[in-house]
């Protein structure tokens, strides 16, 4: 289940290969750069918007939400190919971005059948599950890209067909492996994880050298059918970390299934030793606790909403416009493929580090989460602050630390969420919390940085008395054209942290106890019970269970 979850995860980031073919549609149909935005705002907002998803799978197994997010990718990217191929007449913009968000918001079902079930799945591993998936995630754009090399060489028209038809492929053979199991945690299952981990930082390093390698020496066809044969062994090599793990656990239940039939005997023999089946917990109905704190309209996720909007939202702005600060500040094209290449690397970094990190620190010293996260949200203002001032050669540093901070981000909240709320209700909450990249996106690049370069640009040009042609962009030089800006962006952040830090106070009694013992005990009642298969002695009633006063981390809570 975990080596279909990483194998969907490794091509479920097709939203972020957005400017590999953004090209061909602005040629092929004739839009202006405006329009192309519009495409562009349209493609985020279904790639970040899963709530839906979430809904669905609520009341759904995890294979309903991975069929329709298949359906829904195919069919969105299908329709933009056969639309920029001309196989098709050209569709109104409101079609092309109705596309384009059907297409990416399969993305949030593709996350939410596969990653969601995972957490469930492991739920005492749970930070190290969502970093090394989520990094998987942020590799997936440079997986896809060598792949579609390896497939169609240069065509870049055939990679709008291929991220329509690779993706959905890839969900619909695993369907009925990814599925929710009543499983306990393994001895060695942190271990398991470490060796997953080794194996995609191999192909995350493999991928780096052969990205910047092609940065600087034209490959044949021949040498991108190799690279892409590497790239597919490297995906299938934690197959053989599954094999093993699986024929260890099959030895195990052999031998417990021994001890199982010994301890039935002996029950058999002795009716003393037979254990009463407690009652199981009363079911409180979502809609008496929703607005019981926490839950979707507490504090806790007020603030996690507002974190995110501003502590996200402000590294995603930074990213969105790489290239175009690159430019003002008269950095190279072969120093702008630098910067797409170390943000991508370390946005997976940044997820692998913070999810493996959270949970050892959590596990050997308490550290809460919440507190890792505000530390993140200070080392990105480093980054802003490099940009807003322009210092020479800072960008590529501020590329690393806006990688690596993007990336850190996503696991520690639904990490958070998950702890905080609990796993019940997971799906629409995990969903909740992404949803407010797109906001923050929208305020801090559309609001901030869009406008405030226009009026920097428009300052320009007519201080050199020259005038503006029709249709023509505005374009503007130095560092004045974004300083305003992610200082206004880097003050966002702050005040992110400042919030994030609030959250660590209300939080800080509950990281200090043992946030996973109920899973054990679980486990502990469970395991006790399938050992122990014998009824209850006639007469005797267990004890009634008491509802339990919510609290952070129950299960009831919407």
């Amino acid at each position: 289940m975990v080596f279909a979850c990483l194998l969907i995860m490794s091509v479920a980031g097709a939203t972020y290969m957005f400017a590999l073919y953004s090209g061909d549609i602005k040629h092929s149909l004739g839009y202006d750069q405006s329009t192309l935005n519009l495409l562009s705002t349209f493609k985020d907002l279904g790639g970040n918007v899963g709530i839906i998803s979430g809904l669905i799978n609520e009341v759904s197994p995890p294979w309903v939400v991975l069929l329709l997010g298949a359906v829904m990718n195919f069919s969105g990217y299908f329709m933009i190919w056969l639309a920029v191929t001309g196989k098709i007449a050209k569709p109104p913009v409101w079609q092309m971005c109705l596309f384009i968000c059907i297409g990416a918001n399969s993305q949030t079902f593709a996350n939410t059948g596969a990653l969601v079930t995972c957490v469930k799945n492991f739920p005492e591993s749970r930070g190290v599950v969502l970093g090394l998936l989520k990094g998987f995630v942020g590799l997936s754009g440079a997986i896809i890209t060598q792949l579609y090399h390896g497939f169609y060489g240069y065509d870049t028209k055939s990679l709008i067909l291929f991220i329509g038809w690779l993706p959905a492929a890839v969900s619909i053979v695993f369907l009925r492996i990814v599925r929710v199991m009543k499983v306990f945690r393994q001895a060695n299952e942190l271990k398991t994880f470490y060796n997953l981990l080794y194996i995609s930082l191999g192909l995350a390093g493999f991928l780096m050298v052969i990205i910047i390698t092609q940065n600087k020496v034209q490959f044949s066809e021949m040498e991108y059918a190799a690279t892409a044969t590497v790239v597919v062994i490297l995906l299938f090599a934690p197959i053989g970390v599954v094999f093993r793990e699986e024929f260890k656990i099959w030895e195990r239940k052999q031998e417990a299934t021994a001890v199982n039939h010994f301890a039935v005997d002996i029950a058999t023999e002795n009716p003393s030793t037979r254990f009463p089946t407690p009652r199981p917990e009363k079911e409180v109905s979502c809609w008496k606790t929703v607005f019981s704190p926490p839950a979707v309209f507490s504090v806790d996720m007020l603030i996690l909403f507002t974190t995110t909007t501003f502590g996200v939202g402000g590294t995603l702005t930074a990213i969105d416009n790489l290239g175009q600060i690159g430019r003002s500040l008269g950095y190279p094209n072969t120093s702008i493929t630098t910067f797409v290449t170390l943000v991508s690397i370390w946005n997976y970094m940044g997820r692998v580090v913070s999810g493996f990190l959270s949970e050892l620190l959590l596990a050997k010293y308490k550290f809460p989460r919440p507190l890792m996260l505000t530390i993140i949200l200070c080392i990105s203002c480093a980054g802003h602050l490099l940009i807003a001032f322009g210092v020479p050669n800072g960008l590529y540093v501020s590329s690393v630390i806006m990688g690596f901070c993007f990336g850190a981000q996503w696991p520690l909240i639904f990490a958070i969420i998950s702890e905080i709320f609990g796993l019940k209700y997971y799906s629409t909450l995990y969903n909740l919390g992404g949803g407010a990249s797109p906001l923050g996106a929208y305020i801090l690049n559309v609001v901030v940085a869009g406008r405030l370069y226009d009026k920097e640009a428009q300052k320009q040009l007519i201080a050199s008395g020259m005038t503006r042609k029709k249709d023509e962009d505005l374009t503007c030089t130095g560092v004045d054209c974004y300083k305003m800006s992610f200082l206004i962006i880097t003050g966002a952040t702050l005040f992110a942290c400042f919030i994030s830090f609030i959250l660590v106070i209300r939080t800080r009694k509950f990281y200090r106890g043992d946030i996973y013992k109920k899973f054990r005990d679980a486990a502990e009642a469970a395991s006790g019970q399938t050992e122990m298969v014998v009824p209850h002695v006639t007469g005797s009633e267990p004890p009634s269970v008491a509802t339990p006063e919510r609290k952070r981390g129950d299960e009831g809570n919407c």
